[in-house]
This record gives C-alpha cells, sequence and structure tokens, in this order.
C-alpha cells in the first residue's frame, strides 16, 4: 500500500545532488511515482490527503515540473500566450495589459510573443504554444486574406481544442462555423462609419483616407465603413484620396506629405490609426496647414496619444483593456458560457479639438 513506505523526511532533494524528480517527490511523500504523476496531470482523482502530502514534497524538494512530461499527462500549463505584431504599438499595449490582468486573476502566467507583421511567424508561434499545452493562445490584430493561412489557423484551432487549450482570436474575425475559437471582436467597420459620417456632417465633402492596408481585416472594415458613410449620404467617393500604407508614425508623415504634394483637394483626412494621425499631424504643422482650420482630422483607437498632441485629436474609441479582459475570461470559462464565444465590443467617435471648427 502507499502509505507503508518508510521516507526520511530530512534526504536530499535527490540522492545524486541533482534537480529533484518524480521519483524523489513520490519517496518523500510516501506513495508511487504513478500517483505523482496522477496529481500532477489532473487528469485522475486522488485522495485529498494523498494528492497534499505530494504537494508538500514537492515544495519541500522545490520539484519543478518538467513541461513536456506535463504535456505527455494531458494538462494545460496554467499559461496564457499572447500573440502580437509590436507590443511597442500603444494599442496592442493596452490590450496587453487587459490579457495580462485577466490572466493574473485566473492565476494563469502570461507569456508574451511577438512576430513583427509576419504571418508564417504567427503560426510558428500558435504551433509552439499547442506543445507546450498554454491553456489560451490570443493572436490580436487584423488577420490577412490569404486561404493557406487561414486553413492553417483554422487546423490550430482545432489541434488546440483537442489539446484541451483554446485559440482566441482579438480584432479578427472568425474562421467560421465549427471552428472552436473564442472571437473577441470590436465595432470596426460601424466606428470608421461614424467617423467618416461626423466629418461629412461637418460639411466636408473630399476627405481623404490615410493608410489603407489592401489584404489586412482591420484596414478592409475600416475602408468599408469609409465607403458606406459616403454612400448613405449620396456622396461621391473620389478613390485618389484614400492612400496605401501601413500603421505606423513614420508612414503618416510620409503619406501626409505626399498628399499634400500631389494637388488633390480636401478638408478632412481620416487617419487609419491614431499613430498614422499623429505622422499626418507634423507634416501638416511643417507644411504650414492649420488644424483644424484648414484641414480637420481624425484617427481610430484612441490611444493616449490622441490626448497629448495639440490640439487634441478626434477619434474612435475602442475599448482595448477590456477586450483583453473579456478574451481570456471567455476562454477560460468556456465551458460556463458557451453561448458566448463570439463578442463584439462597441466603439464610439470621441470629438476633440482636431475636427471642431466648423468649414466655412
Amino acid at each position: 500500500m502507499e502509505g507503508s513506505k518508510t521516507v526520511d523526511k530530512n534526504a536530499a532533494a535527490s540522492p545524486h545532488g541533482d534537480a529533484s524528480t518524480v521519483r524523489d517527490v513520490a519517496a518523500r511523500a510516501g506513495v508511487s511515482a504513478s500517483t505523482v504523476s496522477r496529481v500532477l496531470g489532473g487528469t485522475y482523482p486522488v485522495a485529498k490527503a494523498t494528492r497534499a502530502r505530494v504537494l508538500k514534497a514537492m515544495r519541500e524538494l522545490d520539484y519543478v515540473v518538467n513541461a513536456h512530461a506535463r504535456a505527455l499527462g494531458g494538462s494545460t500549463n496554467k499559461t496564457v500566450a499572447f500573440v502580437v505584431d509590436d507590443v511597442t504599438g500603444p494599442f496592442y499595449a493596452y490590450i496587453a495589459r487587459g490579457v495580462e490582468e485577466q490572466a493574473s486573476a485566473e492565476s494563469r502566467l502570461c507569456m508574451l510573443c511577438t512576430t513583427h507583421g509576419d504571418p508564417q511567424r504567427v503560426l510558428a508561434v500558435v504551433e509552439t504554444m499547442r506543445e507546450q499545452r498554454a491553456d489560451a493562445v490570443i493572436v490580436v490584430g487584423g488577420a490577412w486574406d490569404d486561404k493557406a493561412y487561414h486553413d492553417r489557423m483554422t487546423h490550430f484551432a482545432h489541434a488546440l481544442d483537442r489539446a484541451g487549450s483554446r485559440l482566441v482570436l482579438i480584432g479578427r474575425p472568425p474562421l467560421g462555423p465549427g471552428v472552436p475559437a473564442t472571437v473577441v471582436d470590436y465595432d470596426n467597420e460601424g466606428g470608421a462609419f461614424a467617423m467618416t459620417t461626423h466629418l461629412l456632417s461637418s460639411g466636408h465633402r473630399r476627405v481623404a483616407y490615410l493608410g489603407r492596408v489592401p489584404g489586412l481585416s482591420t484596414s478592409s472594415q475600416r475602408i468599408s465603413g469609409f465607403t458606406r458613410a459616403h454612400e448613405m449620404l449620396g456622396l461621391e467617393l473620389d478613390p485618389k484620396l484614400i492612400v496605401d500604407g501601413i500603421f505606423t508614425r513614420s508612414f503618416g508623415y510620409r503619406g501626409m506629405r505626399e498628399l499634400l504634394a500631389s494637388g488633390l483637394e480636401f478638408s478632412a483626412v481620416f487617419a487609419g490609426t491614431d499613430m498614422v494621425a499623429a505622422g499626418a499631424l507634423q507634416a501638416l504643422r511643417e507644411a504650414g496647414v492649420r488644424v483644424p482650420d484648414d484641414i480637420a482630422l481624425a484617427g481610430y483607437d484612441d490611444i493616449p496619444t490622441a490626448i497629448d498632441v495639440c490640439p487634441t485629436l478626434t477619434t474612435v474609441h475602442v475599448p482595448s483593456e477590456e477586450l483583453g479582459r473579456t478574451a481570456v475570461r471567455l476562454a477560460l470559462h468556456r465551458e460556463e458560457f458557451p453561448e458566448r464565444q463570439h463578442q463584439v465590443l462597441g466603439t464610439h467617435v470621441v470629438i476633440r479639438e482636431s475636427t471642431r471648427r466648423p468649414v466655412r
């Protein structure tokens, strides 16, 4: 019987002075190695008193669970992985804070993984986290319009589900019916529609859009809202006023300079993100163009920079921290909320100084 074994409670962590093993823990607790494995795996019932002895022995021996062995046992590693393009971006950073806060509240560690905008690296990171048995793998940011990429993400969603983990998408469209993934999105198109409607209703008739990223879902949704607002008000949209670029401050500066040099007429600029707007504002200031007196300027995301620039920036507010908290909460408690695995949070326009002067 397990309780009949006699052990030296003051024995060293390992007879060889190395890191303690399952057998060392078993000897210290007076149980079999298989019982220790059951406690570690959490997949078979173990008597409460026996479990307490094993955990006490682990503490005394400073036993560190081998991640590979635990994976073979079928349990997760109490970790939430956060996969993002670039953590230095303020929008992503605030989502990360929400993820970390909720993960901590759920007694999980948060692991940060960056992909630098490389779709193949996203796939590699998700695969690694599946092997490590993370409780949830949270992928943030727009998805690329690529069938092979979509199919691979779908494969990983099913693989993670079989492993007892969960794929979570923040700010990305669902992978399709029947795919086991948690989706926490925000009304991206609606926010762009509301902002464009605000600008057009203020009297602007030629509004430039700065920062379309072809093939990226986030950008496509914003362009859809931008276009729909023009259509609803019966206004013609000049396609030359839509400028392709990326979501960075440097592009905003460069793109705004090119737009000014083009000779195109416009009285307002809707930037794809607040960082793009910050770069555009610098270019306008250097060109002697007054905001909002000469040109109105708006952004998207409502990051802290929006109230630090001068004039303060009109923008679309995205509940970034709540996106992170909701993603972790729904993923870890998916059995309690099976009907809420696709959540869409609201957005709204925040009017500040950069668009307040009416058109004359």
